[in-house]
């Protein structure tokens, strides 16, 4: 399990990540343009949704993949609920942010997503490619939930705002992204992914790393800045990825899935969204605090789940599989 984590801690994808931190701690002028880095984001999204289409096109769906979809969904759906808990008693929070926070722990980082598809590739635990199908079911469950918990169940709000809200989810950038590659991979299939691979396996790895430097830049400094986060959120931040990455985890074993692509259900169990679900929760819930959410999620649960509980998670799914987690 420490060889595991040793692993994870020296990849350069990490030490990038670690590098913007250390850059934004010590006030260094670094920074990366905007357009750049959004640039960038787009290209890793269509990376790697288009590389999980070929994947699924090649094994087909089956049984794993349709056990896998609806894990992730009900996954979604449920975790919500005990953050919510979690949040209105050791947090302290009122009812209208616990829901929008738990709406973040019960959703998905793509970025983390990525990161971690790319270190358990790098331990030749390559999870399958329908987990990118996986990663963008459990948007949307995540946010009805959440939603559900901050209005009381049905107590407040109107069916014009869910409507409102549930169009932000879907049609979210990155949401349309994913999926929309994901069924161009699909289409294509290996034959036809050829002649663009060049383009999206070569230069993967080294935007990846640029864009964490860029993320670790934007969670250190907004946790500087953050004046709204106490002892027990920054607890709780912790908490749950860590117990989620493990519900995550061995759900993904119990139903079979291979050692990756349990790991990988684990990561999107165990990581909050800072994208989609701001987005929504901005729209649907204007009165909940947009300085608790975003620094729970960016700030603390992002970095923790890059630099130690991806690792965790990978060294854990060897154990329940008895499975090695060496580089070749």
């Amino acid at each position: 399990m420490f060889d595991t984590a040793i692993q994870t801690f020296t990849s350069p994808v990490v030490l990038f990540f670690v590098l913007g931190l250390a850059a934004a701690f010590a006030r260094s002028d670094l920074t990366i343009p905007e357009p750049i880095a959004k640039a960038m984001s787009l290209y890793l999204m269509a990376a790697i949704g288009i590389k999980g289409g070929v994947a699924v096109s090649k094994s087909g769906i089956d049984a794993t993949v349709i056990s896998a979809l609806g894990a992730g969904i009900a996954a979604g759906f449920i975790l919500p609920f005990f953050a919510y808990a979690v949040l209105k008693t050791f947090g302290k929070l009122d009812r209208i942010n616990s829901g929008a926070v738990a709406a973040h722990y019960g959703s998905i980082s793509v970025v983390t997503f990525v990161t971690a598809v790319e270190i358990l590739t790098g331990q030749s635990r390559e999870p399958g490619g329908y987990m990118v199908a996986v990663m963008a079911a459990m948007e949307a469950p995540a946010i009805l939930s959440g939603l559900l918990l901050a209005r009381g169940m049905g107590s407040a709000g109107g069916t014009q705002s869910t409507g409102d809200m549930l169009h932000e989810v879907f049609t979210n950038s990155s949401i349309v992204l994913l999926l929309g590659a994901f069924a161009i991979g699909m289409i294509a299939g290996p034959a036809g992914f050829e002649e663009v691979s060049p383009f999206f396996e070569v230069g993967f790895k080294g935007v990846l790393c640029l864009f964490l430097l860029d993320m670790g830049l934007i969670a250190a400094r907004r946790m500087m800045e953050s004046r709204a986060i106490t002892w027990r959120l920054t607890a709780i931040a912790i908490f749950l990825p860590i117990v989620n990455g493990a519900v995550g985890t061995g759900l993904g074993v119990l139903i079979g899935l291979d050692a990756g692509s349990a790991a990988v259900l684990g990561v999107l169990c165990a990581s909050a969204s800072y994208i989609a679900v701001p987005a929504a929760m901005r729209l649907a819930l204007p009165e909940a605090d947009p300085g608790i959410y975003l620094t729970m999620s960016l700030s603390i649960t992002f970095p923790f789940n890059v630099l130690i509980n991806i690792g965790l998670i990978s060294a854990f799914a060897s154990l329940l599989t008895g499975t090695s987690g060496a580089m070749p």
